[in-house]
Parts: structure tokens; sequence; C-alpha cells
């Protein structure tokens, strides 16, 4: 205590002067208009500037949940899609009774693991058999296709990625509907597939897009990429082409699993077929 007032003493004069000083202020900005008025708009600008900066820190704390949100309301509307359904059509004495059953079921979940630069690549998720996911399941994003689930926990799951030496799923060219498989390519670019065993009578062109059968675990339809080079393989049996995957690995932050309801009837009459042969 001591100390502080030997310095105010010290120093009383400055103290002085600056009290003065923001009096003189005051009273010169209060009696003024035009002053008066600056000064109010000088500090609302402050002010204003001040807020924006909290208002865009506040909104980016809360994108996670946007993002959360906007990956629900994807999943539900994939829920809602046609293609989601299986038609069960009986016709009787030209009356057509259809009933729509849903076939397959999209689980949102958030990637917390991801890798790319590897021979073997996996992605792992924030939901497990807790929330229904089962191995074997599909796995897509908003932009295309993902990879297949191959360890569930309760709240978590792995997910063998499109990028992996063993991955491999049922594709299609978009125009002609000629089937083929989809795999990574072999100098392990994270963006390039090959599209590999079409039939050589079909006829596919660079930028043609190439999407899933529904012959495995994924609907119909979904977006793989696009051809980007065609070459043919050895002996001419079969063509392959190199495709540029739509999903950009490096980037993902939510994938859907999907569950196919009618999958283990599916299975189950395959391994029957198979036991027979």
């Amino acid at each position: 205590m001591r100390n502080l007032l030997i310095f105010i003493t010290k120093y009383n004069a400055f103290f002085l002067f600056i009290i003065f000083e923001v009096a003189s202020l005051i009273i010169y900005i209060k009696y003024n208009s035009f002053q008066k008025a600056s000064f109010i708009n000088s500090s609302n600008e402050v002010t204003g500037g001040f807020y924006a900066k909290m208002s865009e820190f506040n909104s980016y704390l809360k994108l996670k949940e946007e993002n959360d949100e906007l990956a629900r309301e994807n999943s539900g509307l994939r829920n809602q899609l046609k293609s989601s359904f299986y038609v069960d059509t009986v016709n009787k004495h030209k009356v057509t009774d259809t009933i729509y059953k849903r076939q397959y079921e999209y689980i949102v979940a958030r990637v917390i693991n991801n890798s790319t630069n590897h021979a073997n690549n996996y992605l792992t998720i924030n939901k497990g058999s807790q929330q229904g996911i089962a191995k074997g399941m599909g796995v897509m994003c908003n932009l295309g296709i993902v990879g297949k689930v191959i360890i569930v926990s309760e709240h978590f799951s792995v997910i063998q990625s499109l990028l992996h030496k063993d991955s491999q799923f049922s594709a299609m060219l978009a125009n002609n509907k000629e089937i083929g498989t989809i795999e990574w390519g072999d100098d392990l670019n994270p963006r390039k597939g090959i599209l590999k065993d079409v039939s050589n009578n079909a006829v596919p062109k660079v930028g043609e897009e190439v999407v899933t059968s529904g012959y495995s675990l994924f609907p119909t339809g979904i977006p793989i990429g696009k051809i980007s080079n065609l070459h043919t393989k050895a002996g001419g049996y079969a063509l392959n082409m190199e495709v540029t995957l739509a999903v950009d690995f490096s980037k993902l932050q939510y994938v859907d699993v999907i569950n196919n309801k009618f999958a283990t009837e599916q299975e189950g009459l395959e391994a029957q077929q198979k036991k027979d042969e």
C-alpha cells in the first residue's frame, strides 16, 4: 500500500492531466451536437464490428451442430427415395395391387478416423450395433459409394474403404447398363478406380457416368465416378476403363450406412443354391 501511495505521489501530475483530459473530452462531446453525433457513429461502428466478429465466432462454434443436422436431413430424404422401397406387385383380373415395402434404410454417421495413403485403407465411424449397424452393410456419402462395414462394436464401426486392394463392387455404365466390377486403381491414386470385365459389346465414352448396378450392397444408380480413360484388357474378351471416383475420400466427414432389409433372405437363398449345385 505504501508503494502504491509513493507511486501516485510521484506521478500525480500525470494522473491529474489524464483526469482533466477525459473530463474536457466528455464536456466537449456532450455540449456540441456535431461532435456528439460523430462520437456516437464511431462508437457504433466499433461496437458493430465487435458484434459482427462475435457472431462469426458463434456461427463457427455451431458449424458442427449444423453439419450434424444436415447429415440427418440428407439421411431422412434418402429413406424417402423411391429406390429405398421394394415394389410388391400382384396382377389379378387386370387389377394391379401395389404395396411399397421399405427395402433400404439409411443410418447417418460421422467419420472419426480415415486413411487414404495406404494400400489398404479404412474408416472408423461413430455408430455401431446399438444404432442398427451390422457387418457387411454398404456405406455411401452424398457424392457416391464409400465401402462396406467389416467390424462392428456397440458404438463404433470400421469400414473397408473402396480404396482397398480387396474391395470390389458391382457397377454398370449409366447409359447402356452394361455390368462390370469397380475396384481401386493399380497406381493407388485415391481419386482413380478401374471398371473391369465390361462386355466388349459395350460402347463406353470418356465422361460417361458409372453407377451401382443393384447387384451388391447398394441400391441401383448410386454414383461411383466417370470414365476418364479407355483401354482393353489383355485378350480382348472384356473391357477395362479408368474411372475418376466421385468421392474425395480425404474430405469425408459424414456417411450413410445402408441397411438392406432383404439381404439376409437373399443371402440365404443364394447359399442354398450353392449347396444344391
